[in-house]
């Protein structure tokens, strides 16, 4: 058995209209998929152009997370000590910088040239962190 690609993440969120209006408004991400199951909203985006590779963002809560165990996980997400975190790659990291600063978006760490590329740090509003990056060829 061989694993050919990872299909979907998963990051934790403490409010979805408001991770919809960060990762669709701020960062041009997608909506793939809103849909109430009745027990959770799915809520899924992805980069344009790449439907198969989703971001589940997610509330704390069932059917993964029983009610305490829910509200320490939002308790944790709150004072930073448990974010996930993201790499996204864009074809210009200081244009993409910009960007986001003039969105005032929270920024980490500034373009930095790395062996590997270019690339900074933000924070979505629930601690999250993410990396935005501009490969280089073959890196």
């Amino acid at each position: 058995m061989t694993m050919t690609s990872i299909s979907r993440s998963q990051i934790y969120v403490l409010d979805q209209d408001e991770a919809l209006d960060f990762y669709v408004g701020k960062l041009g991400l997608e909506v793939n998929t809103d849909q109430d199951l009745g027990f959770m909203r799915w809520l899924t985006v992805n980069v344009p152009g790449d439907p198969e590779h989703e971001i589940l963002l997610e509330k704390p809560g069932p059917p993964a997370l029983d009610p305490a165990t829910a509200e320490r996980v939002r308790e944790l997400l709150t004072k930073g000590a448990m974010s996930g975190w993201l790499c996204l790659t864009t074809d210009d990291a200081r244009k993409s910088y910009e960007d986001l600063v003039a969105k005032g978006v929270d920024v980490t760490d500034e373009p930095t040239e790395r062996p590997y590329g270019i690339d900074f740090g933000i924070r979505d509003p629930f601690g999250n962190r993410i990396r935005i990056g501009q490969m280089h060829p073959g890196a």
